[in-house]
């Protein structure tokens, strides 16, 4: 299984956006990378300079988002729709894509559930329970009706 260091996995994305603004071939996953960071202008000079950010920390409880993670939990959200892993999270997505008028928007509140799941699990010190994860998804769908 491809378990990259901090590093190895903002290199990734550092490498995926320089060949875009190269107009090098890309990979299928550095497509991806690279539709994610383009949807995110916010990223982009950050993503142009590698040196300056590779190292930077993060720090949430001063309201600080991490991009890294965001465009990689982007990533894993999009590999999960694509092969329904969990099941029904891809209907979940396509049905808050339809009320948020907005695949991106959809995203974004599918993550702050994939990012609740990953928290509990580490505050239990168990593996992540998919159950935690739909069961905010579909109230995120109520929300949104």
């Amino acid at each position: 299984m491809f378990n990259p260091s901090r590093n190895q996995a903002r290199d990734f994305l550092f490498e995926a956006w320089q060949k875009f603004n190269v107009h090098a071939p890309l990979t299928s996953l550095e497509k991806i990378a690279v539709d994610i960071i383009a949807k995110h202008p916010e990223y982009h000079a950050l993503f142009a300079r590698r040196d300056q950010f590779v190292d930077r920390d993060y720090a949430p409880e001063q309201g600080e988002t991490n991009p890294f993670l965001h465009v990689s939990m982007h990533i894993a959200i999009q590999e999960q729709i694509a092969i329904d892993q969990p099941r029904g999270i891809r209907d979940a997505h396509q049905k808050l894509t339809a009320k948020l008028d907005s695949v991106l928007n959809a995203e974004h509140e599918i993550m702050d559930c994939l990012a609740e799941m990953i928290w509990q699990a580490q505050q239990t010190r168990s593996t992540p329970d998919a159950r935690i994860y739909l069961k905010c998804v579909q109230a995120k769908l109520v929300k949104f009706t």
